[in-house]
């Protein structure tokens, strides 16, 4: 089957998804809400057809990709009251690769069907490096059926596609994935201060200790940007922290619908994450909030100031 696809939001990650799709081959028109972001240029320079309007992007699509920033930027978009909703043509198939949690993913869901549209959330890992690369790691919540329709479109993106259940189920996945990725920060960042301390070389760290039992995407992608401050964002603080709202939303919602009579404070469940999020505020707060704005491996700043 030929589709044809709107991609809304050019950012870091949506930008180079999208060329990707462009680049095997498929017809895509393009997306943003600001016209000035540098990434859209990464869409248009492959090939992609920019649209004027959210209107003369969706209107013919068969399937709509969107990556976008938190919960109330994708019910804008795709369901607002000038959202991408009012324009889709019937039985087209939403694709949200945002990350706004279950609960979040199911209403938006819902409110689709109810219009003869369809829904899959499927958000992603593996960073700007996994979106340029083409090697992505896709959580799917959905239609089993609705995945296998467009499974060649996930595959121009990405290099493992993974059907997690029901609607919801892709953005359980993604935060237990934020969880394990912002307590391997922790541990990155304080390796590379014993290394330094003890005067080992950090790339010795990364190349020895990547192809053993510590060995991580983490270590190897952002292993030497930490010991070298290079805090360039690929996935920035702001969105992290973002993305551990939402992880502590669903921590408190589980224990608020199983009545446990302990105490409710966030880090007695999870006191890694209490950390990691104290760490992750910390940079975000430097340079005048414009530490939020670097990357997640930028956390090694909370531990020099």
């Amino acid at each position: 089957m030929t589709h044809k696809i709107a991609f809304l939001g050019l950012g870091v990650m949506g930008g180079a998804m999208s060329a990707n799709l462009v680049k095997h081959g498929y017809s895509v028109i393009g997306w943003n809400r600001s016209k000035n972001r540098p990434t859209i240029a990464t869409f248009t320079n492959a090939g992609g057809t920019l649209a004027k309007s959210l209107q003369e992007a969706v209107s013919d699509a068969d399937v709509v990709f969107s990556c976008l920033g938190d919960v109330p930027d994708v019910r804008e978009v795709l369901i607002g009251e000038s959202g991408a909703i009012n324009f889709a043509k019937a039985n087209a198939l939403f694709i949200d690769t945002s990350t706004i949690g279950s609960d979040a993913a199911k209403t938006i869901g819902e409110v689709l069907m109810h219009k003869g549209l369809r829904f899959l959330d499927a958000p992603v890992s593996g960073g700007d490096v996994g979106a340029r690369n083409g090697t992505l790691t896709f959580m799917v919540g959905g239609n089993p059926e609705d995945l296998q329709e467009c499974l060649l479109l996930f595959e121009a993106m990405g290099s493992n596609i993974k059907h997690c259940g029901a609607i919801g189920s892709g953005q359980a996945v993604k935060l237990c994935n934020q969880t394990l990725v912002s307590v391997y920060m922790l541990a990155l960042c304080e390796t590379m201060q014993m290394a330094e301390k003890m005067g080992i070389d950090p790339q010795l760290v990364v190349d020895v200790c990547g192809n053993g039992a510590a060995g991580s995407w983490a270590l190897t992608n952002l292993g030497m940007k930490v010991a070298t401050g290079d805090y360039q964002a690929g996935f920035a603080i702001k969105h992290m922290l973002k993305d551990l709202r939402l992880v502590k939303e669903i921590s408190q919602e589980i224990s608020d619908r199983q009545n446990l009579d302990t105490p409710k404070d966030f880090s007695v469940d999870l006191p890694a994450i209490a950390l990691a999020i104290q760490k992750f505020q910390k940079v975000s707060q430097l340079n005048d909030g414009q530490g939020a704005e670097q990357g997640t491996q930028a956390m090694m700043r909370a531990y020099k100031s």
